[in-house]
């Protein structure tokens, strides 16, 4: 995975900058993390796809679904596209 040490390494060697907080966690990223998890649960484990071309597809759907029309407590009910063209959100404590 991302913390072997031939992957990181890897990555000191060309002076990139790794990007967690501790060994396996990967805080830095939880919106990211999150996303993925709504993916696979919400899509992937629920659809046998039977090939490469129809999980693209299917996954273009459902994220097309996710950011119009899937409405984000985070986000105060509104969408990620509502969120991303407005320039008053104000995210809540």
């Amino acid at each position: 995975q991302f913390t072997s040490q031939d992957y990181i390494s890897v990555l000191e060697e060309k002076e990139i900058r790794i990007s967690m907080d501790g060994r396996g966690r990967c805080m830095d990223n939880i919106f990211t993390e999150r996303l993925w998890r709504s993916v696979k649960y919400e899509n992937v484990y629920l659809t046998e796809y039977d090939n490469f071309k129809e999980a693209y597809r299917g996954l273009s759907e459902y994220l097309r679904f996710y950011n119009e029309k899937r409405r984000h407590q985070s986000l105060n009910y509104q969408t990620p596209t509502q969120v991303h063209f407005s320039n008053n959100f104000k995210s809540t404590p």
